[in-house]
């Protein structure tokens, strides 16, 4: 947020404020989304541009490995999560492209922070 507020091409931005239908399929239902940013920034060729962006961390992204030795509950919280969040960004990336949005993932290795 203080890199938003502090960047001269970012024109705008707002955080968890634009909902996004998208079906669970863990829950088995209809839920909404609260992407992390919308931001809205003047490339460097003058052009407007708007970008949505989650903030996850690099092991959420990545998931969890599809074949472990022990299935254990926090494995399976895990394939759980995962599952819930690619049914999410699969959405925020079809409601982007609908607009000519971009959607982006951003991890700690983005912003360069070591966990």
């Amino acid at each position: 947020m203080h890199y938003c507020d502090l960047n001269e091409s970012i024109q705008s931005w707002q955080s968890e404020e634009k909902a996004i239908w998208y079906y669970d399929p863990v829950a088995k239902k209809k839920r909404r989304y609260f992407p992390d940013f919308i931001i809205y920034y003047k490339r460097k060729d003058d052009i407007m541009v708007t970008e949505m962006i989650e903030i996850k961390p690099a092991s959420q992204v990545k998931g969890p490995p599809k074949n472990p030795k022990r299935k254990t509950k926090s494995w399976m919280t895990a394939v759980q999560t995962f599952v819930t969040n690619s049914a999410k960004w699969k959405a925020a990336e079809e409601y982007c492209e609908d607009r000519g949005w971009n959607f982006r993932i951003v991890t700690e290795k983005e912003l360069g922070l070591t966990l």
